[in-house]
């Protein structure tokens, strides 16, 4: 009796089994096996239908409820989001560190005014910002590219989201946070009052897998 009890029971248990791996979609199988990068790249290349793309969500730029959802994930995890067209794919490849670095700028075209004219204007510039203008009102009025909109704020940027020369005057300039200089990029006649307003930080960025499932008619 006790026998055949354990007989149907496993036989139960085992096409319970067999029903559950009938289910799983092939498709989630073979997106749940990516692990890298270079997997990621190769999986969009197969399937062109599904318009494969990868974003990168940065934790001090991207606040929306979905950032803040893949930003609970661990490495390798996803998120699933149905609507009437299909399921839309998050899977998080990658976290890292990304050094950031944040200044605020004026900068001054030399299409437009002579170099005489710049010279004697940046200094003009400087020494209303020592004597209590603040940089953003100064900026606002002088500065002669969009940014200047904004007060100059660059908000925080990494490697090759600005100009090289730029870049590379911020980054390995060691000047203190508060202090004032002035850069030039002659080549593109760019002429720049640079306020060091922080610190290099190092900030948590995620690499994302979206991909979109059409629903099979």
């Amino acid at each position: 009796m006790y026998k055949k009890l354990l007989i149907v029971i496993t036989l139960l248990l085992c096409s319970f089994g067999f029903a559950q791996i009938a289910q799983e979609d092939p498709f989630e199988t073979e997106l749940d096996s990516i692990t890298t990068e270079n997997q990621a790249f190769e999986f969009v290349k197969q399937h062109k239908a599904l318009h494969g793309k990868f974003i990168t969500f940065n934790r001090e730029k991207h606040h929306s409820r979905l950032a803040n959802d893949l930003f609970a994930l661990s490495k390798g995890g996803k998120d699933v989001y149905e609507s009437d067209i299909g399921k839309t794919y998050y899977k998080l490849i990658e976290r890292t560190e990304v050094p950031h670095h944040r200044v605020s700028y004026i900068v001054l075209d030399g299409n437009k005014k002579s170099l005489a004219e710049i010279s004697k204007l940046r200094k003009e510039i400087i020494s209303k910002y020592k004597k209590g203008t603040p940089f953003e009102e100064l900026a606002k009025r002088y500065s002669m590219d969009i940014n200047g909109l904004r007060g100059g704020d660059t908000g925080w940027f990494d490697h090759g989201e600005m100009a090289p020369e730029f870049e590379d005057k911020i980054v390995n300039d060691h000047h203190k946070v508060g202090s004032i200089f002035m850069m030039d990029i002659p080549s593109r006649k760019w002429y720049y009052i640079i306020l060091k307003t922080h610190g290099k930080k190092m900030i948590e960025e995620i690499k994302v897998l979206k991909i979109v499932e059409p629903i099979s008619k």
